[in-house]
């Protein structure tokens, strides 16, 4: 009822504003989505959040090691480089020993993880997600840190997470999309 409410409303601004629907069971890239709210993903079917996580996957493994604007942005050496790249099949939500060693911190300024269980999480909360997402990107990346990483929620970024100067900066965008392939 509220999807299609939403479909609804979504069509009627469309139309005020002049623009046009597609055909396509998916009407935005990974590239928008990430930009969008994370909220906006939530109505999106686990299909389609899945298929945006692919993406984001084979875009990152294209631009492994590259620099300029990337979907994984990562300091090394004083240079922003796009970090390894992730295989489009690989389940971020299931290396729950990823990174265990690493010490997080989820409670930055500025937005908090949300912490209300959902559904497209699998019944864990957004902060949940985010914290297995973040230990492991961090262990694909071969972070390892003294002190606690800061992982910040970092809500409309144009990339998908950025390790920059000890705080990694998760979108919340996609942690949704990470969450699909594992969802029930």
């Amino acid at each position: 009822m509220l999807r299609r409410l939403i479909s609804t409303l979504s069509f009627v601004a469309l139309a005020a504003c002049g623009g046009t629907l597609t055909s396509s069971s998916r009407t935005v890239s990974a590239q928008q989505a990430l930009t969008q709210t994370a909220e906006f993903l939530e109505f999106e079917t686990k299909a389609t959040r899945a298929e945006l996580y692919r993406d984001v996957a084979r875009a990152s493994l294209a631009q492994a090691g590259r620099t300029g604007p990337v979907m994984f942005p990562v300091l090394r050496d004083g240079e922003l480089v796009a970090a390894p790249g992730i295989e489009p099949r690989m389940d971020l939500l299931m290396s729950a020993d990823a990174g265990a060693l690493l010490q997080l911190s989820l409670d930055s300024p500025g937005d908090a993880w949300a912490t209300d269980r959902r559904e497209s999480f699998g019944g864990l909360s957004e902060r949940e997600a985010a914290e297995l997402v973040a230990r492991s990107l961090l262990n694909l990346w071969g972070i390892s840190a003294t002190g606690a990483i800061v992982v910040e929620r970092a809500a409309g970024a144009p990339w998908a997470a950025a390790y920059i100067d000890g705080i990694l900066r998760v979108n919340p965008s996609f942690v949704y999309m990470a969450a699909a392939p594992a969802a029930p």
